[in-house]
């Protein structure tokens, strides 16, 4: 690809092999699933339709993907096998963008497109479909040159989701800069009915994100209006303690029948977080801080900092352990905080920086506790360890104020409204 934005063709992309991390081929690229967008706006890239070893088809979210080049396509290795269904408001490129009549904004001239090219936004894991490669005419045997061309999105129309009618997708648009937290509070103010609607058109990933921020009796409800085998996938995509936290508000046998449908690992983890008391450091904690063994270097331990996906409280410190990376852990022996990073060289080794002199929480410390140990210490996130010495997870500050503050907390226009008055 060219300097800049990366930038790829379907054509290009369709049949080119997916890899995982470790090079293992898992699959080809079949399609594109994309959300159109009002007002003349580039699509969405949503996903990735897949055809694994065993031939049926799979979804694979653009967040999952670290890299996409002519003839190969890497991603994070963590999928989801369940076969790809299409939602209403998805559309498929191969399948239903190209080969399709469209019409010139400036000549009205009717065109069909061939190929269509997605490009990474700057500084984003998002991808949206950016150009469209077209040819004039309605076909014919022989063509004479001059007459294909490719163009911006904007200037055909004949896409639109205001001529296919495509459901939630307008509000969805019309909301779709705004941060979890304002979109949960759109949703909490909508009739059920629409709330249904618009978290049925949402993708997994940023459903599971509002989810986190809608009081209980919403995301109960929205979660009991969802395919069980979509809302496991949504579970899978929040924090495992979110995933607990509203998984404990179900009936037992859905919330049994829910955890069965999950990956085992991620399965595992919440319901580790659901053995303790739900206002200590075990029922709050996060169960996928970052961890790094201490022959890690600190350009490691920035390269993991910096994921987009990370909250700031959870990228403030890495957490030093010995082997398995995994919590529980081996032998936890500090944590590094991002200052500390930012400090040393490149080369040096995590280990030989690690800040072991704070005591961990221990799993059964109630909510005073770790409000008192991040307020004395001036600390964002804390190191949850056993009496055996593995880290179970981490607390951040965040999640201690979720469970400090009122109960109708969430239902308050008052920060929202500052916020959105003080955003930009």
């Amino acid at each position: 690809m060219a300097g800049g934005a990366p930038r790829v063709f379907i054509s290009h992309l369709a049949g080119v092999a997916v890899f995982d991390p470790h090079g293992d081929q898992v699959g080809r690229v079949r399609d594109l699933v994309v959300m159109l967008r009002v007002g003349g706006r580039p699509p969405h890239v949503l996903g990735l339709v897949v055809e694994v070893v065993s031939r049926h088809r799979i979804f694979v979210p653009m967040t999952r993907v670290t890299g996409v080049e002519s003839g190969q396509v890497i991603t994070t290795g963590v999928m989801n096998m369940r076969r790809f269904e299409q939602r209403p408001t998805e559309t498929l490129v191969i399948g239903e963008l190209l080969d399709r009549r469209v019409r010139q904004v400036e000549t009205g001239e009717e065109v069909t497109v061939l190929d269509v090219s997605v490009t990474q936004l700057p500084g984003r894991r998002d991808w949206e479909i950016d150009k469209v490669f077209v040819r004039r005419g309605r076909g014919g045997a022989l063509r004479r040159r001059g007459e294909t061309l490719t163009v911006e999105w904007s200037a055909v129309t004949g896409f639109s989701v205001e001529e296919e009618g495509q459901g939630a997708a307008n509000l969805l648009a019309t909301f779709e800069q705004l941060r979890p937290a304002d979109l949960a509070n759109v949703l909490h103010h909508l009739s059920a009915k629409r709330r249904a609607e618009v978290a049925a058109a949402l993708d997994d990933d940023r459903l599971a994100d509002v989810l986190e921020e809608l009081p209980d009796d919403d995301r109960v409800e929205i979660l009991g209006k969802l395919q069980e085998e979509r809302a496991a996938d949504v579970l899978e995509a929040m924090d495992p303690d979110d995933a607990a936290d509203l998984l404990s508000e179900l009936p037992e046998t859905d919330k049994e029948r829910l955890l069965g449908l999950m990956r085992p690992h991620d399965a595992a983890s919440v319901r580790r977080l659901m053995s303790y008391e739900e206002s200590t450091a075990g029922g709050i904690m996060t169960t996928e801080p970052i961890v790094l063994r201490p022959d890690a270097t600190v350009a490691v331990a920035l390269a993991r900092v910096r994921d987009p996906d990370l909250t700031p409280a959870h990228a403030a410190q890495v957490y030093v352990c010995r082997p398995p990376d995994q919590t529980p852990t081996g032998t936890y022996l500090g944590v590094v905080h991002f200052q500390r990073l930012l400090r040393d060289p490149p080369f040096t080794l995590v280990g030989a920086i690690v800040d072991s002199d704070l005591q961990p929480l221990p799993p059964d410390a109630p909510l005073p506790v770790l409000a008192g140990y991040l307020a004395t210490y001036n600390l964002v996130a804390a190191p949850v360890v056993d009496e055996a010495g593995h880290l179970l997870g981490a607390v951040t500050v965040d999640d201690v104020l979720d469970h400090m503050l009122p109960e109708d907390w969430r239902e308050s226009e008052v920060p929202r409204a500052w916020g959105a008055a003080h955003a930009g």
